[in-house]
């Protein structure tokens, strides 16, 4: 009897994977409910707070307006200066803390109501039924052939994208340029070829994103679906499907008892998925895709309605609420992100009112370190600059000190225009025997003499004399 174990040469089944699949198209069900409501309030609120801000003059000029080229942004009579971005990035700090905290504290609400992408896409879905129908007839349009009346309600929806995308651009390039000069010169072929570019170019973007890319942009594109997860725990106000309620699924008939028939709440209709513009089952539970915007909610409320069940199949709720435990909303993490939020807030207001709308920069020549005049003065030439970051135009008066007999040789009363830098040259003298360092500490003090705007600055610069031994 041989002892060798027979050995069969079995072929590896060959499973194939389609990396760059196409994508299925999304046919959202339109809903309405109570959270449906809140996202369409927002939606005004956002739209006409986009394209109405530009519109809107203050003092004279036009009240949000980002001058590039001058390098000053205007904020409803607040002028900020290159020195002044370091607000902006406390700004964009805080902005990132308080987007933590509200995802700690309530998941993805950023995403599902206030989100420009959600925004912008809800707007075209909008405009895509009205041209092309409900749910169930743009399926059926989509599998027709070509015809008249297709052709009409295709080109009738882009048409609409393209406008809606072309106020987009042309309101975002409003910010960066006088928007009411812009409007006119667009049509006139007078607008800068910069401005058709980038109104070309964020027209197409918004086409694109939110016309064809929609649920793409949040799954593929944005990084916030891939990392919020780390903010998220058992506390988290999330959307979920109650498995222990609605499970097993299945149809009946409106009024009977799910427990006669042995079945849980869920009657299996999925409407939950037809509304999500993201195209996923809640009840497959948490998913990355989710956007938080509660439509699955409404739907399930409204079937809950009609078959006289209780609400909540589908709800704003945490992990530990479904496990029958207590929900915390206190919790160290979430303590944490506030107190960070609250000291920086506290520090930004404390930076923006202690802010000067003056500026003083003083730049020493050096071509020379210093001269020496005929009448035997030690003299250093200084370029100072004036800002007048104010909205009006004020009178103000140079001095400096820091050196006995010191002399200034140049004008010492201005006239600075609102935004404007005023470049002023000037020479200092000083008598040799007053010298008694190489390098000398002196100070240049700009102070305003209107009785109206009280503001002074002062810098230091240095006085370059002989060696000494």
């Amino acid at each position: 009897m041989s002892n060798q174990i027979p050995l069969k040469n079995i072929e590896p089944e060959t499973v194939e994977y389609d990396l760059y699949q196409k994508r299925k198209k999304i046919y959202t069900r339109r809903i309405s409910g109570f959270f449906q409501s809140i996202r369409t309030k927002m939606l005004w609120v956002l739209m006409l707070g986009y394209f109405l801000t530009p519109w809107i003059n203050f003092h004279d000029r036009q009240g949000v307006f980002f001058d590039l080229p001058s390098r000053q942004f205007h904020i409803f009579g607040v002028t900020f200066w290159p020195q002044d971005f370091v607000l902006l990035a406390g700004l964009l700090i805080i902005s990132a803390f308080a987007l933590f905290l509200l995802t700690t504290l309530f998941g993805r609400v950023w995403c599902g109501y206030t989100c420009p992408q959600t925004v912008w896409t809800m707007i075209f879905m909008w405009i895509e039924e009205k041209t092309e129908g409900s749910r169930n007839q743009r399926i059926k349009l989509d599998k027709e052939p070509m015809s008249k009346s297709k052709f009409y309600k295709k080109f009738s929806k882009h048409s609409l994208w393209i406008l809606f995308s072309w106020l987009t651009g042309l309101t975002f390039v409003g910010y960066f340029t006088p928007v009411r000069e812009l409007a006119i010169e667009f049509f006139t072929f007078d607008a800068n070829l910069w401005a058709y570019f980038w109104i070309a170019f964020f027209t197409g973007a918004t086409y694109l994103f939110a016309g064809w890319m929609r649920e793409q942009v949040c799954t593929f594109m944005c990084p916030y679906s891939r990392f919020q997860s780390v903010m998220f725990d058992n506390n988290t106000l999330v959307i979920s499907y109650d498995a222990a309620r609605g499970e097993g699924r299945g149809a009946r008939k409106k009024g009977v008892n799910p427990k006669d028939v042995g079945l849980g709440d869920c009657i299996d209709c999925n409407q939950c998925v037809h509304v999500c513009p993201a195209g996923i089952d809640i009840r497959d539970g948490l998913q990355y895709e989710c956007i938080g915007c509660a439509l699955c909610v409404d739907a399930c409320d409204d079937v809950m309605d009609k078959m006289g069940y209780a609400r909540g199949l589908v709800s704003y709720t945490t992990e530990n609420r479904l496990e029958g435990k207590k929900t915390t909303i206190m919790r160290p993490k979430a303590i944490g992100y506030g107190i960070a939020v609250l000291v920086m807030i506290i520090a930004f207001s404390f930076f923006v009112g202690d802010r000067e709308p003056l500026g003083l920069d003083v730049l020493k020549d050096r071509n020379r370190l210093y001269n020496q005049t005929p009448s035997g003065m030690i003299e250093n030439i200084y370029t100072v600059k004036i800002i007048n970051m104010d909205q009006s135009k004020h009178t103000f008066i140079l001095s400096v000190e820091g050196l006995d007999q010191l002399n200034m040789i140049g004008r010492k009363k201005f006239v600075v225009n609102s935004g404007e830098v005023r470049a002023i040259p000037l020479s200092i003298q000083v008598p040799p025997h007053v010298i008694q360092e190489q390098k000398n500490t002196i100070s240049f003090t700009v102070k305003s003499i209107d009785p109206s705007y009280e503001a002074s600055k002062t810098t230091e610069s240095r006085f370059i004399g002989p060696v000494t031994k």
